[in-house]
């Protein structure tokens, strides 16, 4: 296992920001017990200077993102924000890895998750953007091999922030659940998701964000310990 250190890094809450990092904070305290000689931190984008201090003195290591595709964040924003203070990134500096929901660990864990809803349908809610496909190909993919693997009738994914939207998911019964796709709980996850499936009509179940699951400071872990790097050029769960 690679001793060198490990930085968790989300984007966290920029209306509120102290409470997103004491979040991912006690997530990287679960990480590093798992990973015994290894120093790891954490730093949410959000809260001024957190990721300033998260690297300032410290050897060059790994950049695990919590963030749930690899985009623009991913290959480019995180590499600037570490030059912006300071840390040198590339061969012999800070090493971007795989954000978290690009690992296929994290879709098993949805597909589980699925099964142990015991639900007659589900909806995926997924962030979704605007100006590119890469966070909305990446849901599909985890709501298909959902469809595909958890034995559920209709499985269906929503967005925040791109069509189709949660609030046009009509038509699910009081044995559906919702499944969100982040990583962590903020207000997209409190209150923006639970306002568009009411405008719907929805009367299942909305569970836990998957970020929040006991099994994945395990997944992090063992994804940390592989070391795999962010790809330079493309997602790879982008479509062609």
């Amino acid at each position: 296992m690679a001793h060198h250190p490990v930085l968790i890094l989300a984007h966290g809450q920029p209306s509120d920001p102290l409470p997103a990092a004491a979040e991912l904070a006690a997530f990287a305290a679960k990480v590093a017990a798992l990973m015994p000689g290894v120093a790891v931190t954490s730093a949410t984008l959000a809260e001024p200077g957190a990721l300033g201090r998260a690297v300032a003195g410290r050897a060059a290591g790994l950049v695990y993102p919590m963030f749930m595709a690899g985009g623009w964040f991913t290959r480019v924003q995180i590499p600037a924000k570490l030059a912006e203070v300071g840390a040198t990134t590339g061969a012999g500096g800070w090493q971007v890895l795989e954000p978290f929901g690009c690992d296929p660990a994290v879709h098993d864990l949805c597909v589980s998750l699925a099964r142990e809803a015991a639900a007659e349908e589900l909806v995926l809610a997924a962030h979704g953007s605007g100006r590119s496909s890469v966070l909305s190909d990446i849901a599909r993919h985890v709501a298909g091999r959902i469809g595909d693997e958890a034995g559920i009738g209709r499985v269906a994914v929503g967005f925040i922030d791109q069509v189709p939207q949660l609030s046009s998911l009509t038509g699910f019964g009081p044995r559906a659940v919702c499944l969100p796709f982040f990583a962590a709980e903020g207000d997209h996850v409190t209150d923006d998701l639970p306002q568009a499936l009411t405008m719907a009509g929805f009367k299942g179940r909305i569970l836990a964000p998957i970020g929040h699951d006991p099994r994945v400071p395990g997944i992090a872990a063992a994804a940390i310990a592989r070391g795999k790097p962010v790809c330079a050029e493309r997602c790879q769960w982008a479509k062609a």
